[in-house]
């Protein structure tokens, strides 16, 4: 596998899915996958799920974020079931910006991790990834992840040597806000297997430096 463009699209806030199919209709052509935020910056949005599906059912290849913030483990084991079921393979399990109502769930990502080691739903294997902070050690508990997504920002030179230091072998995709000229730099480092891209609103100018750029591996 090349070098991967992965590119957040915005969940919508109500119910109804025009605005993310008009994102991935934009970006589909220089995207490789989509993340899916799950109810990001602690508001509620359409479930992450469901939008993968939606991404799914367009051609597109989906990545759903499942935060710890909102479950249990009860609510963790459904939320497996139904990205089971609706085929969404892979998942990005986060710890969950503060809620802007209600309580934060004692569940953390480790004990995600652990839970889906222990209880895989049924059907293909799924590929989990967790976040990582190239400022800090790797901890152990997260070596048994399948990927892991490093922090906005981080310099290539920071990524390479913090990815040697610890001997790490996962797919490492960084994260990048609307800065194509660090996608640029980032691919040639050979540092990490792709970035995430965070465009926001700018999504149809994000689609044309990418195009311009060839950036994505994806015609």
């Amino acid at each position: 596998m090349g070098f991967e463009v992965i590119v957040e699209i915005e969940p919508p806030p109500a119910a109804e899915l025009d605005t993310v199919r008009e994102q991935i209709a934009v970006l589909r052509r220089v995207a490789d996958a989509f993340l899916v935020p799950d109810s990001h910056l602690g508001r509620a949005t359409v479930s992450s799920v469901a939008v993968a599906h939606e991404v799914g059912y367009l051609g597109g290849r989906a990545i759903a974020c499942l935060n710890a913030r909102d479950r249990n483990v009860l609510g963790l084991r459904r939320d497996l079931l139904t990205a089971a079921a609706y085929g969404v393979r892979e998942l990005l399990f986060v710890y969950g910006d503060a809620p802007t109502v209600g309580d934060r769930s004692a569940l953390t990502v480790r004990e995600m991790l652990r839970q889906i080691h222990q209880h895989p739903p049924p059907g293909p294997t799924l590929s989990i990834a967790v976040a990582a902070d190239v400022r800090r050690p790797l901890p152990d508990w997260k070596r048994p992840a399948d990927a892991l997504y490093v922090q906005v920002g981080a310099a290539a030179e920071a990524i390479e040597r913090w990815r040697a230091e610890h001997a790490i072998d996962h797919p490492i995709h960084a994260g990048v806000e609307l800065a194509i000229a660090q996608v640029e730099e980032l691919r040639a480092s050979g540092a990490v297997d792709g970035v995430h891209l965070v465009p926001a609103r700018r999504y149809r100018e994000v689609a044309v430096e990418l195009a311009l750029r060839g950036l994505a591996s994806s015609p």
